[in-house]
């Protein structure tokens, strides 16, 4: 199945749209189904070093980094929209194109999720190329949609049967055909085997995960 990028209906709408909204909470259940939050909860912070901060990019409404911090984590937030209303002063959140972010050196631990499938192939690998030259950057969580035919079927069947509204329902379609599967994404990050381990693992629900550490 080749990687094909479609625009997002959800890029397009005015963000307090009632079709927005009712996207945005659509995709906070479908992160809770497929396990993407607890994931990041179970997998990150044991990874961290005391006093390390974490940095998420393209947070959104930095629901993950506030729970990755109630869980020990401290997290800030990077995203291209200011920090919503709700946000904690005590928590950096920095408003940049994550293509462009001037602040990789401040975090050793950099993390994302459903947010590199909107990347194209150069622009993968212009990113890969920043995180790799910050030598403070050691660790690289991501959670992406895994691009494959039965995941696009599950998605057909299961997305109306479950309420997902009708710019949810084409823009998982759109995500998944924009994903990523095998060793996809460590490769589009230009990841050198030398300089960094990495692991991929898939759920049955759809989910392509990766976790890469520079080696010592």
């Amino acid at each position: 199945m080749k990687r094909n990028l479609s625009p997002e209906l959800l890029d397009s709408l005015p963000p307090a749209s009632p079709e927005a909204l009712r996207s945005r909470q659509d995709l906070v259940r479908i992160n809770q189904i497929m396990g993407n939050t607890a994931w990041f909860i179970r997998t990150a912070p044991p990874l961290a070093r005391p006093g390390e901060c974490a940095l998420e990019i393209g947070a959104g409404d930095g629901r993950l980094s506030l729970q990755l911090h109630a869980a020990g984590l401290p997290t800030a937030a990077l995203d291209q929209f200011p920090a919503p209303g709700d946000w904690p002063a005590s928590a950096p959140w920095h408003t940049f194109d994550l293509r462009s972010a001037p602040v990789w050196s401040e975090y050793p631990i950099v993390l994302g999720n459903l947010i590199l499938h909107h990347l194209t192939m150069k622009e993968l690998n212009a990113l890969g190329d920043q995180l790799s030259a910050c030598a403070k950057i050691r660790v690289l969580l991501f959670n992406e949609p895994l691009r494959s035919l039965p995941t696009r079927f599950l998605w057909t069947l299961a997305a109306p049967l479950g309420g997902a509204s009708a710019v949810t329902r084409h823009d998982g379609r759109v995500s998944i055909e924009a994903g990523f599967c095998g060793d996809e994404l460590p490769r589009a990050l230009r990841l050198d085997p030398a300089t960094w381990q990495w692991r991929i693992t898939t759920t049955l629900l759809g989910a392509y995960r990766m976790v890469a550490i520079r080696r010592p």
